[in-house]
């Protein structure tokens, strides 16, 4: 009975993280970009056929981005119950959520580079 119950307390949890990702997925357009994103990283590491330390520094840095919109969006949530009318301070809360996805995202960008291009430039020089 105690396993049925505690799988059953796990089933919950996953509901509501799925729940929580798929409101990140319908209402930021980003986040869809993000998608998009990683879709076409996981292509092009296959592709590629990168080494497995690679896939681990992508795989951390894609779940560094996602982590950064879902907080991102979190915190707007917060926020705006908190303070729905506008306020400087709730903008400067907001404005500095989106830098963490934008940093996370230009980190990424530029690790994706630094993986991929050396075996782009290899696959195009063959």
């Amino acid at each position: 009975m105690s396993s049925r119950r505690n799988l059953s307390a796990w089933m919950v949890v996953f509901k509501h993280a799925f729940s929580g990702l798929g409101y990140v997925m319908r209402s930021q357009q980003n986040a869809r970009i993000h998608a998009l994103a990683t879709i076409l990283v996981i292509a092009a590491g296959l592709w590629l056929r990168i080494e497995r330390w690679e896939w681990v520094v992508l795989l951390l840095t894609v779940a560094m981005v996602w982590l950064a919109e879902c907080f991102n969006t979190a915190l707007e949530q917060v926020v705006d119950l908190a303070s729905p009318d506008l306020h400087p301070i709730a903008r400067r809360a907001k404005d500095a959520a989106a830098a963490a996805v934008l940093i996370a995202a230009i980190i990424s960008l530029i690790i994706g580079l630094l993986i991929f291009i050396p075996p782009l430039a290899a696959k195009f020089a063959a």
